[in-house]
């Protein structure tokens, strides 16, 4: 009897928190409250770093890079540089991008670890609020106790459309499309958003006869007109141009040896598109189902989401969520902070909320766009009066000295309250880069002169961020500027 026993102790360990995922939210979370000594036990599903790390962020932007590097070098003759036999060899850069993502994940493991926290792989379902069943991979069961709190962070998962279920080959999501082993032909691309548009434009690059469908009235909902304009001059106009339906809707797929026919109604009209591969990327849902949420009473909205308040706890006292299973927007940078606030929040960290001002958000296609605070759309939808600065790369040197002159900066600010920072937007090179300025101007409650004020060094991309603020106050000197009546 001794035995069973003691083997039924074992499996009843205790933590002080537990953290369900490995995601960009949950591993800071786990790191962060280890730090702050807590005893933490991280718990992941499938693979350390979440969707980021494995096939979404890291995998994407690293065949980005590689497949913009070889479109650079094979078309820059004008800059007195031939290459005769450009070569991509899409294994090996494959084989490159695979190694960033183990030296990544491998990473992740290692900061929880070294910070002091545990790490358990398996599936965990909260059965009481401070207690979470996990089944290993090899089919075992073992609960474990959070004497402190549990932290949700399991992110989402894709959207599937009836009718276009995956197969991997010929039907494939996000998750293959940064794993092909060489450039399709033709792809068809369901869904004009981020992940369709930065995926497309990468295979684009490495040749492929690229069509997006797109159910929207623009690619890139949401995207400002101007901006949106930048981005879809060099989609279908530059080398290798794809084709762009908008107001489209994909009804049907009839796969066969030779290839797939998409059919797509446009205006009323059916269309059928022939290619060898169909990407589908119409968007997420939050993985909030089967994990024992609704039988505590913890409070979801009507897309799945968890709701919570500004200290990241939902209404189940001890149970936080954090990251995209807790709400939009489905950003990996904003998964992180939350994941540190809310460790922070249980650790009773002095100070310790949700009280983010400027949530900065970028697209990387060519060229990349980045926004943070209000655009342009939505300052008009709320009736907000605002003073336009706009800068265009085409006249900064160092963008001409780079070759990448497409775009422009435009920032927003409050001529009521002595200029304000209300939003910048960034359509052109290094967007997501620059923007980080802005945002620390607005998560500093800082003014247009602030940073007009700023020397900035010359010749770089980030003196057009001041000059798109001394064109708003009225003060540029490398644009010529109308004067106000």
């Amino acid at each position: 009897m001794g035995a069973p026993r003691e083997r039924e102790n074992m499996a009843e360990k205790t933590y002080e928190a537990i953290v369900i995922g490995g995601g960009p939210g949950g591993y800071p979370a786990a790191i962060r409250l280890a730090q702050l000594g807590v005893k933490t036990l991280c718990v992941e599903k499938e693979h350390w770093g979440g969707v980021c790390l494995n096939w979404g962020c890291i995998p994407s932007k690293a065949l980005i890079a590689a497949s913009g590097l070889a479109h650079r070098i094979e078309h820059a003759q004008h800059m007195g540089i031939t290459v005769q036999g450009l070569k991509v060899d899409v294994p090996k850069m494959q084989e490159w991008k695979d190694g960033i993502v183990k030296k990544l994940t491998g990473g992740v493991q290692q900061l929880i670890k070294g910070n002091g926290g545990e790490l358990m792989l398996g599936t965990a379902k909260l059965v009481s609020k401070d207690t979470v069943e996990v089944t290993t991979p090899d089919g075992k069961k073992e609960r474990i106790k959070a004497t402190k709190a549990i932290v949700v962070a399991t992110g989402t998962q894709i959207i599937r459309i009836p009718g276009f279920e995956p197969d991997g080959k010929q039907v494939i999501t996000a998750k293959e499309a940064v794993s092909l082993q060489e450039a399709p032909k033709r792809m068809v691309i369901i869904g004009g958003g981020i992940i369709g548009m930065e995926l497309g434009m990468v295979y684009q690059k490495l040749g492929t006869e690229v069509t997006v469908v797109e159910m929207m009235d623009q690619i890139l909902p949401g995207v400002d007109k101007d901006v949106l304009k930048v981005v879809e001059k060099a989609f279908t106009k530059g080398h290798n141009p794809a084709t762009v339906l908008t107001k489209a809707k994909a009804v049907g797929l009839e796969k066969s040896k030779k290839g797939v026919q998409v059919t797509v109604e446009v205006a009323g009209e059916a269309k059928v598109l022939e290619c060898d591969t169909v990407l589908v990327c119409v968007g997420f849902k939050p993985n909030s189902k089967d994990l024992g949420l609704e039988s505590l009473g913890v409070k979801l909205d009507d897309r799945g989401h968890i709701l919570v308040n500004e200290r990241l706890e939902t209404n189940v006292k001890g149970v936080y969520a954090v990251g995209d299973v807790r709400g939009m927007p489905y950003l990996a940078h904003k998964a992180t902070k939350e994941g540190e606030i809310a460790a922070e929040v249980i650790a009773e960290h002095k100070g310790a909320l949700l009280d983010v001002i400027a949530m900065p958000s970028a697209i990387f296609t060519e060229p990349e766009i980045a926004t943070v605070g209000l655009t342009e759309i939505e300052a008009e939808k709320q009736g907000k009066k605002v003073h336009i600065g706009k800068f265009p790369f085409s006249v900064l040197g160092r963008a001409m000295a780079v070759d990448s002159t497409e775009g422009f900066i435009k920032v927003l600010t409050d001529p009521e309250h002595d200029h304000k920072v209300l939003g910048v937007t960034i359509v052109g090179p290094e967007a997501a880069d620059l923007i980080s300025e802005a945002a620390l101007a607005m998560e500093m409650h800082a003014f247009a002169h602030d940073v007009a004020l700023t020397v900035h060094p010359h010749p770089t991309l980030g003196e057009g961020v001041m000059e798109a603020f001394k064109v708003a106050i009225g003060e540029a000197v490398h644009v010529v500027q109308r004067k106000k009546k």
